[in-house]
């Protein structure tokens, strides 16, 4: 599949769109993490570089286009921006009606106030696409959805390329999914197996080892014939959870200990068990320490890490001993170390370790549906230009 690149084009004078994923967390008007924003920099200079009229789009959050929530404009974000390249950047609100011409940046209000985004809806889409000379599509994280900014406006666009921070995530996602040295492992951690089964089994033809954690491995535990109380699982998935165990392929472990409490809170006490202990009214919420020693020492073995989701509920510090535990080992280990996910980012900056990994991806959902199905939407599109 060959995809137009942004670094390739001749750019001087022209009106660039920029679609990224500037989805940051935001709490009282406050980004509390600029790391997306950080990410999208190096694009952002290099079309300016060629000489752009550079102008941003991105989503943030989920808005209702019917009820407009000033909590998810993207001025903070301008704002951000505008510090961290020290430069005077546009925000407009009322963008698809015009876009200054100011020689400044322009960051546009967030894509889904329009009810046209998430639906695809084709008269949006045209209207995005009529806004520019070149559209550059950059966001990763949103790459696997069909939304007007993301998909249609490819669509339309005179001329449409894939940006480099794009290509870098799809360059990374290669070399730990092509060709990666073994044993290759991921860590696949969460509340759902429903949202990563698809790309548990994927995972199982190529890996090595897959270490399940969170939710999901509640789930395995049911599989496997062990009680798992009153904790967070999905019955409906246990017949694939077992599919999944009885490959001879691929390796599952499966905690031997648990870390359990009778309540879901910040209060709760924690006792570790032995998996053949958990009570009626027990709540699985992290990984004991003899579990949480045999998955260090598979880590240590591994070349080559994919990690999408914490292996407990690393937010509480009394279940955060399993994740903190098998996020140190990934940061030991001298392999190849991918990791993707909202959650997982939050970790590894929870415990200092981002320095480590080899490639930090900015998506969740589209690393894993990546992973899943080795393509996305976005690049499908960007291949008919």
């Amino acid at each position: 599949m060959k995809i137009p690149q942004m670094m390739d084009l001749d750019l001087k004078d022209q009106r660039t769109i920029i679609r990224l994923d500037l989805n940051v967390p935001i709490e009282n008007g406050e980004i509390t993490s600029d790391a997306r924003i950080k990410a999208s920099i190096p694009t952002i200079l290099a079309a300016q570089e060629k000489g752009a009229k550079v102008i941003l789009l991105s989503h943030l959050g989920r808005p209702d286009p019917e009820n407009i929530d000033t909590r998810f404009s993207l001025q903070p974000v301008a704002k951000r921006l505008g510090e961290l390249i020290n430069q005077d950047i546009d925000f407009v609100s009322n963008w698809t009606e015009s876009i200054p011409d100011h020689g400044n940046i322009v960051l546009c209000e967030n894509t889904r106030y329009h009810k046209g985004e998430k639906s695809n809806d084709e008269a949006f889409a045209k209207c995005i696409a009529s806004l520019c000379d070149v559209f550059v599509m950059d966001a990763f994280g949103a790459s696997h959805r069909k939304h007007a900014s993301t998909y249609g406006a490819i669509q339309f666009a005179k001329k449409a390329c894939a940006g480099p921070l794009l290509s870098n995530e799809i360059d990374s996602l290669k070399k730990a999914m092509g060709n990666p040295e073994k044993p290759l492992m991921a860590v696949i951690g969460g509340a759902k197996v429903s949202s990563k089964l698809g790309v548990i089994e994927s995972l199982a033809s190529i890996c090595d080892c897959i270490i399940v954690g969170g939710g999901i491995a509640n789930t395995f535990l049911l599989a496997n014939g062990n009680s798992v109380g009153n904790s967070l699982v999905e019955t409906d998935m246990v017949e694939a959870a077992e599919r999944i165990l009885q490959l001879k392929q691929v390796h599952v472990p499966i905690p031997t200990d648990v870390v359990v409490a009778k309540e879901f809170s910040s209060e709760a006490i924690a006792i570790d068990k032995s998996i053949d202990q958990v009570e009626e009214d027990d709540l699985i919420l992290d990984i004991g320490p003899e579990t949480t020693n045999a998955y260090k020492e598979l880590i240590s073995k591994a070349r080559t890490i994919i990690w999408n989701g914490p292996v407990g509920v690393f937010e509480i510090e009394q279940f955060s001993q399993g994740t903190q535990q098998v996020a140190m080992a990934i940061k030991d280990n001298q392999g190849y170390k991918i990791v993707g996910g909202g959650d997982t980012v939050a970790v590894i900056e929870k415990y200092g370790i981002t320095d480590s990994i080899s490639y930090v991806s900015t998506g969740g959902g589209a690393f894993l549906e990546f992973v899943k199905s080795g393509t996305l939407d976005a690049l499908e599109v960007l291949a008919q230009h």
